[in-house]
């Protein structure tokens, strides 16, 4: 295919934006909404997250399988989607007054239904980028402008959040889900696919991905630097309210974070152009660690301090959103899979990163109990800027050394 245009590439990309709205208030802001608005124990809370989360990361690769039986009718799946998503989130924010085990049921079931849309549209959108084109430069545009788009809708979320709460949240998720996914399926250009690929029984083409030695290792990166960046994530708003003691500020610092991103979205499509994806990657993992380690020293009120580092760890986040997907796009390629078999890929790669998410809770949350934080009581808090700031940049220095001995050179 030759180079897409703007408005092409917008056509596509601007899905990411309703999206991307789904994450942060699932990852952020849910605990406290049930914690305050139904009563529930975090401790409760925190179980039907990890029950969620482990569940969905396991459907993730059956809905790539099946996606990948349509054959790339990625739209029939991202319409499907929509109905699920909107009625899912709908639900989560607005449940009705009930008792404490009704609650969590509502909680729970009404989060599945936002995983099911969410992962057969992401998984859908993905694979639909992934098979517009095989060209290295143009990958980089297609996911650059996709996570860019998606950056927006983040920020966007956060501020009418803030600004306006839950109410004003859901309309503005359901009116750009519907013209994001109308601009999608109408004006979006079709990826060209394969007429006759081989239809594998379900299990054997969940694993068929792995049968490639640069799947495997770029999997393995993904794994490792997704760890370092959800364990900031889950606890971002322990380290503002009880470290920093600039819990008010935290929206702030999450736009800073997110539009600087969003921002650097154009540079790295030029690094990876000039230097490769690989590498470019790399080289934003060590930026990142870099500049995210100075936040271990931080103490209360270095709201400047802490906002230039989320200034500069923002740009270095861009790596992470634009180059993993057209890594991995190009792994497909290479393995002569392009056209067709997308969606199983993106069925695996989404239950790494879901996975991420789980891991996360589960090292960063046990260990700052075994070594004394409790939220809101005033303690503990050296070891919770260790886990915040020093645990994330060591494993982005791996992630970094296992992406530079990856077999991923010419990528």
């Amino acid at each position: 295919m030759s180079r897409l245009s703007l408005a092409k590439l917008l056509a596509y990309g601007l899905f990411g934006l309703p999206l991307a709205m789904v994450a942060l208030p699932i990852y952020v802001y849910l605990p406290q909404f049930y914690a305050g608005r139904a009563g529930l124990s975090l401790a409760l809370i925190g179980a039907v997250l990890l029950a969620a989360r482990v569940a969905a990361a396991f459907i993730d690769p059956l809905l790539g399988w099946w996606i990948e039986r349509g054959q790339g009718a990625y739209a029939r799946y991202v319409a499907l989607a929509l109905p699920l998503l909107l009625a899912g989130f709908v639900a989560l924010f607005h449940p009705p007054a009930l008792g404490s085990l009704a609650t969590m049921a509502w909680f729970l079931g009404t989060l599945m239904l936002v995983y099911l849309g969410f992962s057969i549209a992401t998984i859908a959108h993905q694979s639909w980028g992934a098979a517009l084109t095989q060209a290295p430069l143009e990958r980089a545009r297609v996911t650059g402008v996709r996570e860019a788009c998606g950056l927006a809708g983040v920020v966007l979320a956060a501020a009418v959040t803030g600004a306006a709460g839950y109410d004003a949240l859901s309309l503005a998720f359901g009116a750009t889900l519907a013209a994001g996914g109308a601009l999608l399926l109408a004006r979006s250009p079709r990826p060209l696919v394969k007429a006759a690929l081989e239809t594998r029984p379900g299990w054997r083409a969940m694993a068929a991905p792995f049968r490639q030695a640069p799947f495997r290792a770029l999997f393995a990166v993904l794994i490792v630097n997704g760890v370092a960046s959800s364990i900031p994530a889950t606890l971002f708003l322990f380290f503002a309210a009880d470290r920093l003691k600039l819990g008010a500020m935290s929206s702030l610092f999450l736009i800073i974070y997110f539009a600087a991103a969003a921002c650097s979205m154009p540079l790295w499509i030029a690094a990876a152009a000039r230097f490769g994806e690989a590498r470019a990657w790399a080289g934003g993992m060590l930026l990142a660690a870099a500049v995210f380690v100075w936040a271990f020293g931080l103490g209360a009120g270095a709201s400047i301090a802490f906002g230039v580092i989320c200034l500069l760890s923002g740009l270095a986040l861009g790596a992470d959103l634009a180059l993993p997907p057209a890594l991995l796009a190009g792994v497909i390629a290479g393995a002569g899979h392009a056209g067709g078999r997308e969606a199983a890929y993106f069925g695996v790669w989404n239950w790494g990163v879901q996975m991420t998410l789980a891991l996360a809770a589960g090292i960063a949350l046990p260990l700052l109990a075994w070594l004394g934080y409790v939220p809101g009581a005033g303690g503990g808090t050296t070891a919770l800027a260790a886990a915040y700031a020093l645990l994330p940049c060591a494993l982005k220095l791996l992630a970094a050394a296992m992406l530079w001995r990856a077999p991923l050179r010419h990528c």
